[in-house]
């Protein structure tokens, strides 16, 4: 495009770097109004919102189910003499974790509310049987103790707000090994711990097996936390 001097000038100068999504405009536009902004041609791409009609799917239904199965699994723990059907629905709720995030890969319906919906569930269902397992102490003793519901809740924290500083920079921080090792061994825990309340299981070797499996869930969790941090650190150090 040839271009005269003077006022033209700048006309040119706008038409020639306007990006190809841009309304394009003539010279009496201009004059008549300086202050004219580039604005989307009519027929651009619009920018999905994060909460459509996409995240009305059977994953996220899944994922939700199982939040409210936590709810009535709290409400058993915190009832009592229900311990060996709250271990089963411990174990349902915490399995199916796998089949949501199946079927999300599987048929492609993969959503923001999915990616924050489905870990979030994840550490209310752990984490909070073993807030309510922390109650049970006395006559029937959990096994669990406060300084461990530190250490667990407080590493499910540090690596959930570090996540969420990478990946707002752009940078890959998806579950390891580490923590999917964490999070089985923490459920083992949780179930051995539930059935080791129950009185009509006469298993002398349940309380010993209770504690060694919380222990080893603990000393997991310090390690698979330890590794996120390197990890973590690592990306922040690089441009």
């Amino acid at each position: 495009m040839v271009c005269s001097a003077g006022a033209a000038h700048t006309l040119c100068d706008l038409q020639n770097h306007q990006p190809a999504n841009v309304v394009p405009f003539t010279k009496q536009d201009l004059m008549s109004n300086p202050d004219i902004s580039t604005q989307p041609a009519a027929g651009s791409a619009k920018r999905k919102a994060v909460l459509g009609r996409d995240s009305l799917n059977m994953p996220n239904l899944i994922t939700g189910t199982r939040l409210l199965l936590s709810l009535v699994l709290f409400s058993m723990i915190s009832a009592g003499d229900w311990w060996i059907s709250a271990a089963a629905l411990f174990v349902f709720a915490a399995s199916t974790d796998a089949l949501d995030g199946y079927l999300a890969r599987r048929y492609k319906q993969v959503t923001v509310l999915g990616r924050i919906l489905d870990p979030f569930v994840d550490k209310v269902i752990v984490c909070g049987s073993f807030v309510f397992l922390l109650e049970k102490q006395g006559e029937s003793d959990s096994g669990v103790n406060a300084w461990m519901v530190i250490i667990i809740i407080g590493r499910e924290m540090f690596v959930s707000s570090l996540r969420g500083i990478l990946e707002k920079e752009g940078k890959d921080f998806s579950a390891s090994m580490a923590g999917k090792l964490k999070m089985t061994l923490q459920c083992v825990a949780v179930t051995v711990s539930l059935l080791s309340l129950s009185t009509s299981l006469n298993w002398p070797w349940l309380p010993g097996f209770r504690d060694v499996m919380l222990w080893i869930a603990v000393g997991v969790t310090v390690w698979s936390g330890l590794i996120y941090v390197i990890r973590g650190f690592s990306l922040l150090r690089q441009e």
